[in-house]
Formats: structure tokens, C-alpha cells, sequence
């Protein structure tokens, strides 16, 4: 019985498949395409979503292997990028970076510092500021794990040819673009659900 009432709420083979989630048509009018086009736009929303899956296996993981939260980890990203590029951090860039009030930035690199994951000395030109910098530790954990694993996707784009990587880069670019929430009213921060 189990078995059954499992097999009746699990979900089809393809969540993203268009005629499964508006079958009606009342979000995509799909009434003059193909229905090959439309199998195929399917199988790139699929494929889109195993990325976005396999992202997200992958950020759990390093998440849980550093004992990190989300916004730790886009930090020490800063930090290395910073570091790579001879760019000075100091907590204001963290915070723009983030998009996080100086009250919480403080709060992160507090954090971060008792972990042993940053230090912060004055900055060399500007004694108002901080100068942040990734531990050597720190770093070389993070970059051989999942720094690692994500320097894959390069391979992955130096496979196509450059015609192939401008369709990708103008598709990807138009999908962003697609989704974006700048001009939707109920998405900003002062929308409420009425």
C-alpha cells in the first residue's frame, strides 16, 4: 500500500517538462510551436535544472566540510579573488560585496576571525580602514576542495567551439535577464503578500 501511495505522489520524470507544469497553456503559449521544439526546450530546462542541482550538492558539501554557512563562504571567496588579484579587502567592500549592513559584516569577520579563517591588520593606506586577508590554511582547504570541483565548469565551457560559447553566453545571458526580479513589484523589499 506504501509502494503504491508513493508511486501516486511521486513527481514525473521530468519536473520541468512545460505540459506537466501548465498543461492549460496559461503561463507559455506553446499553441503554434512544434511539439519536437517544445520537447527540446524541455530536455534544456532539465538539463538546466541538473546543473542547479549539482550546484547545490556541491555548496551543501563544502558548506558542511569548512562548518560554514552561505555567507561565510562567498566571503572567503572574496578574500581569495581579492588576494589573486592584489586587491586590498577591508570590510566595506565585503559588505557592498555582500550586500550585508556593517553590523552584520562585523558579526561575520568576528566569526571568521575565531575560526582562524581571516585576519584583519590596518589597512597600508588608509588608517580609518581594515585590511581583511583569507588564512593560508583557509585558503588552500578551500581551493582544493571545492575550489577544485568548481574550476570544472571551465573545462566544460573550453570543450565548446567559440561559436558555441556565444550561443551559451547570449542564451544564459537572455535567461538571466528573463528572470530578473529588478522590475517586478511584488518581489521588492517593501512588496507584502496581500
Amino acid at each position: 500500500m506504501e509502494s503504491t501511495q508513493a508511486a501516486n505522489t511521486a513527481l514525473p520524470p521530468s519536473i520541468y517538462d512545460v505540459d506537466a507544469s501548465d498543461p492549460a497553456s496559461k503561463l507559455v503559449d506553446r499553441s503554434e510551436m512544434d511539439p519536437e521544439d517544445v520537447r527540446q526546450i524541455g530536455s534544456v530546462m532539465a538539463a538546466l535544472g541538473r546543473l542547479r542541482e549539482a550546484e547545490q550538492q556541491l555548496s551543501d558539501a563544502s558548506l558542511k566540510y569548512m562548518k560554514l554557512n552561505q555567507t561565510d563562504m562567498r566571503a572567503l571567496h572574496y578574500l581569495i579573488v581579492s588576494a589573486n588579484t592584489g586587491t586590498i579587502a577591508t570590510p566595506g567592500a565585503i559588505a557592498a560585496h555582500l550586500k550585508i549592513s556593517t553590523a552584520s559584516t562585523t558579526k561575520l569577520l568576528d566569526r571568521l576571525e575565531r575560526a582562524e579563517h581571516i585576519t584583519r591588520s590596518p589597512h597600508p593606506s588608509d588608517r580609518r580602514a581594515l585590511a581583511i586577508a583569507i588564512t593560508e590554511v583557509t585558503r588552500e582547504s578551500a581551493m582544493n576542495t571545492v575550489g577544485r570541483q568548481q574550476s570544472k565548469r571551465f573545462y566544460s565551457a573550453a570543450r565548446l567551439n567559440s561559436a558555441e560559447r556565444e550561443v551559451v553566453i547570449r542564451f544564459l545571458d537572455d535567461m538571466a535577464e528573463q528572470l530578473s526580479i529588478k522590475n517586478l513589484q511584488w518581489a521588492q523589499p517593501e512588496a507584502t503578500a496581500g
